[in-house]
């Protein structure tokens, strides 16, 4: 059975992109094989708990050596998709999306920006990092012609439906969603909702938790 065949937790995917983080750190701070247990150590999760996630994949270490650093996030990096890059637009060039196109742990991690797209009079025309903001009436010609992967919205939530629809008819079969609402997509169609204020009250409930823990 292949990688591709199996029903992969959705939670092993997550951590995927933590250890793919740490390997990173590793491999440029000269560090070549590590143990499960002191990658566990670092990452304060069980060695037991890398053990499992890997071997979903096949496993990729030897009894009594360890992993190899180098190999290991290439390989993490394969299933990730990362290799062949991604090309993404950012339609919403307010705060956060100037924040986002300042991101530059994007192309680190082989994410391009290639388009930027708003319809503020007062942004369309501007140069952001390097970026010429393109007004939204051109976004369909543009993803047409460049065919990026994954669109970043980060616009009022009022219009994320509207844009979500116009972008996946252009062909965009990703997209990262900033606007505080679920927006509809079709099932071959890939979301990931960042809710920055929805992790705060999980942090909140955390801090309660622990603080009443403690009395």
């Amino acid at each position: 059975m292949s990688v591709s065949d199996k029903k992969i937790s959705f939670e092993v995917i997550k951590r995927l992109p933590r250890y793919y983080r740490y390997l990173r750190d590793l491999a440029d701070a000269g560090v070549t094989k590590i143990s499960s247990q002191a990658l566990g150590k670092k990452m304060n999760v069980t060695a037991s708990q890398i053990r499992q996630d890997l071997n979903c994949f096949g496993g990729f270490g030897q009894q009594g050596y360890g992993y190899n650093v180098e190999g290991l996030y290439s390989a993490i990096g394969e299933i990730l998709g990362l290799h062949n890059g991604h090309k993404i637009i950012i339609v919403g060039a307010g705060h956060l999306g100037q924040a986002l196109i300042n991101f530059r742990s994007f192309e680190r991690r082989g994410f391009t920006i290639i388009g930027v797209f708003d319809v503020s009079k007062d942004l369309v025309g501007k140069e952001l990092c390097g970026h010429k903001v393109l007004h939204m009436d051109e976004v369909e010609d543009f993803v047409k012609k460049n065919k990026p992967d994954i669109a970043v919205l980060s616009i009022p939530k009022t219009a994320a439906n509207d844009v979500t629809q116009k972008l996946i008819s252009c062909g965009i079969k990703g997209f990262m969603n900033f606007c505080y609402i679920d927006i509809e997509v079709p099932d071959d169609v890939c979301v990931e909702n960042v809710h920055l204020s929805d992790t705060l009250m999980t942090l909140s409930y955390r801090i309660k938790n622990t603080q009443e823990g403690k009395k």
